[in-house]
């Protein structure tokens, strides 16, 4: 591909994200999940027909990929899209809209403190998981991110254990720019097996069907026991 077609191919792909609707869907997928076209087009405020001309945009771009099961029609984000997507946010400068109502200040507050971000976890929490693994030794980005030897060690001693398979198709480490903290937090497949494991072990739960996640008691206790974290950073934050 020339310079000609590599500029007229990221104007493509830049143009699908311009439009409102579906840079919202793009950013509500950035939870990982499976959503059904109908929950998109409600999430969306647009109508099914709508919502449909726009998905088929993203999934022919690749943005998104898509299955049909029964009558139904799950779209998904494409897993090296999803950290493109949070990057253009946090370049973007993320501006969260003004909250009118108590309720919409808490959703706010919720995905700032602690989401998920496709596979991995994002928000204030994220980022200080990423500091304390580097105060503690357990990370090193002296030559790019990478894990220590201890860091080997530490995930091994957790039981958290990163799939050969998914080690081949991506880095283990990545730093993705947090679109609220604006500082780092962990991706690659190393940030997904962390992820995982404080889902399966019950360190965090979700906050009904938003990207947006609770840090438990367990996993306060598992995080200042293993990372030494503050556990009043750890605790979702008032909005009053």
């Amino acid at each position: 591909m020339d310079s000609r077609e590599a500029a007229s191919a990221v104007a493509g792909w830049a143009s699908l994200l311009a439009d409102d609707t579906r840079a919202t869907v793009c950013l509500a997928l950035l939870d990982g999940r499976a959503w059904t076209l109908g929950e998109l087009a409600r999430h969306a405020g647009v109508a099914a027909s709508t919502l449909s001309q726009h998905a088929d945009q993203l999934v022919a771009a690749g943005l998104l990929v898509q299955r049909r099961q029964g009558r139904h029609r799950y779209l998904q984000i494409d897993g090296q899209a999803a950290p493109l997507i949070e990057a253009v946010a946090a370049a973007a400068g993320h501006r969260p809209a003004p909250t009118r109502s108590l309720a919409g200040a808490r959703r706010g507050h919720a995905l700032a403190h602690a989401r998920t971000c496709y596979d991995h976890l994002a928000g204030t929490v994220a980022v200080a998981i990423a500091d304390a693994m580097t105060e503690r030794g357990l990370l090193t980005w002296r030559h790019g991110l990478s894990l220590t030897t201890d860091g080997v060690a530490w995930l091994g001693d957790l039981g958290i254990a990163v799939s050969e398979a998914d080690a081949r198709r991506r880095p283990a480490l990545r730093a993705c720019l947090d679109f609220t903290a604006r500082r780092p937090h962990l991706a690659g497949a190393v940030g997904a097996a962390l992820c995982h494991h404080a889902f399966t072990s019950g360190w965090i739960t979700r906050i009904g069907t938003s990207r947006a996640v609770t840090i438990t008691v367990a996993g306060r206790q598992a995080l200042v026991r293993h990372l030494g974290m503050e556990e009043q950073s750890l605790r979702q934050p008032r909005a009053d």
